[in-house]
């Protein structure tokens, strides 16, 4: 058969082969039903084993694809559909034309700064699954892809060790390098949150290095005994980077940072913007640590997910804002917010319950003031002078009745609630009125609930979200909330 005329259920036309190995094939293809084109995954299971040995691989490779697809961050693959065809799995994800890290690093060497900027992008997307409670695995060079201008994605959640790939066979061998383990993984022990930050660190210590932080050696089993010992080269050339790799490489687990925290370190790390150069802010959906859920057979991602569109520094709510942006007129700002106060957000907006925890009891937004006693005092204004002035009449809201206004905004009345945040806020997230927007793009309909006013200006929700192919993910954050020229604004998001 000829591989033009291969389709994949009637629907994906595999294209050519771009990449592949012990794990798969992986073809650029055309989903002929939405016109536009995918990369798709051609799972391979191990042929060495008996028969229920092979369907117990397959189970658990359709386990991890299905979970991987619970992921939606801009710095990851998307996973469109996990499917089973010729009796073996098949994974639908976004395409990016990009070459692999460990492709850039042999090309050349790699500098500090450029190491930085694709660590601040992939630990975005890791802290992101650690608070998913998803783990990768293989974090390793070749699972990054970067783009030619400069955005880097993480792929494979959990795949490659859901085959057995990184692991001692049968016969002995090893399926994959060990040259990114952490050492307890190395040793037997399951791989955890921790050890996504080891292979992070020690991706980074190879791309500035030239070399993996245990060295290099033709004999696997004895890098994995490197390896299991947790003993490495101290990095030579990492510069001002060489603290932090340190402690991601600790032999110790509990003694290495979170991602949340790595990610935190390499944005400080992160070099100034050059003149018409956008910063990275790798930051990411914040959701509480959850349990991973029961997930159906096929899982189906929005197709907003297309790879190309994906802009640096995108994040769940309010993230992805700006200090440079144009205000809108007092005028219009005006009368938006009189509209807000007087007709409080409808239900149309509210997205069905989503089975994917943390998710609250009723995702209908809030349309009425928090139980909780509004603040004695007006907290003192932060929000920057070019803030524009709105009517007093705003001034009678609450801080939780001003957040649930907010998202009663979005996603289509973005220039409002652009100018509903303080300069402050946005200046803190690197971003603009364009990212801002290209943000919300992807999503047809937001909702708050539990919102709860805890004094001063500060505001715990839960914020809901609903993409355009239907999905929904949900976050609990807590707001802080300043007022200038009578009205509250938002000042920062944790």
């Amino acid at each position: 058969m000829l591989v033009e005329s291969r389709r994949i259920r009637d629907r994906y036309r595999l294209l050519e082969p771009i990449g592949g190995g012990a794990m798969g094939t992986v073809w650029r293809a055309q989903d002929e039903m939405l016109g536009r084109t995918v990369a798709i995954k051609e799972l391979l299971l191990p042929h060495d084993h008996d028969e229920h040995r092979t369907e117990e691989a397959k189970n658990r490779a359709m386990r991890e694809a299905r979970i991987a697809a619970r992921l939606q961050h801009s710095h990851a693959i998307t996973v469109f559909a996990v499917l089973e065809e010729e009796d073996r799995p098949w994974l639908i994800m976004e395409y990016l034309p990009s070459k692999s890290f460990a492709v850039l690093v042999r090309e050349e060497p790699v500098s500090v700064d450029d190491a930085i900027r694709v660590g601040a992008q992939i630990s975005s997307a890791l802290a992101g699954a650690h608070r998913a409670g998803i783990v990768h695995r293989d974090v390793k060079p070749a699972n990054i892809l970067v783009s030619e201008d400069g955005t880097a994605k993480i792929t494979d959640f959990g795949i490659s060790r859901a085959i057995g790939d990184v692991k001692l066979t049968a016969t002995g061998e090893i399926a994959g390098t060990p040259a990114f383990l952490a050492p307890e993984v190395a040793r037997g022990e399951d791989a955890d949150f921790a050890a996504d930050v080891f292979s992070l660190g020690a991706t980074l210590y190879a791309a500035v290095e030239g070399q993996p932080p245990y060295g290099t050696a033709d004999n696997p089993i004895a890098l994995l005994y490197r390896a299991s010992s947790g003993e490495i080269e101290p990095p030579a050339k990492a510069e001002r980077l060489t603290p932090l790799l340190l402690r991601m490489l600790a032999t110790d687990p509990a003694e290495r940072p979170s991602m949340d925290e790595v990610e935190q370190e390499l944005r400080a790390l992160l070099p100034d913007a050059e003149p018409g150069e956008s910063v990275l802010a790798a930051t990411v959906p914040e959701a509480e640590p959850a349990a991973v859920p029961t997930v159906p057979a096929t899982v189906a991602v929005p197709p907003a997910g297309e790879v190309a569109a994906v802009t640096p520094g995108a994040r769940k709510g309010l993230i992805a804002v700006g200090a440079g942006a144009a205000l809108l007129c007092v005028a219009v700002v005006v009368a938006i917010l009189l509209v807000v106060r007087q007709q409080p957000p409808q239900n149309n907006a509210a997205p069905p319950a989503t089975s994917q925890p943390p998710a609250p009891a009723s995702v209908t937004p809030s349309t009425t003031a928090s139980s909780s006693p509004a603040p004695s005092q007006t907290p003192p204004t932060t929000a920057s002078p070019t803030s524009p002035p709105v009517s007093p009449v705003s001034s009678t809201k609450t801080a939780g009745q001003a957040l649930s206004a907010y998202y009663a905004l979005l996603p289509n009345n973005l220039p409002q609630a652009w100018n509903l945040l303080t300069d402050h806020f946005k200046a803190s997230k690197h971003q603009t009125l364009a990212t801002y927007e290209a943000f919300w793009s992807k999503y047809s309909r937001v909702s708050v609930s539990n919102v709860a006013d805890n004094g001063s200006g500060q505001v715990t929700a839960h914020v809901t979200y609903v993409t355009k192919g239907g999905g929904t993910e949900t976050d609990t954050n807590t707001f802080s909330l300043v007022q200038s020229g009578g009205v509250w604004m938002i000042d920062s998001q944790s």
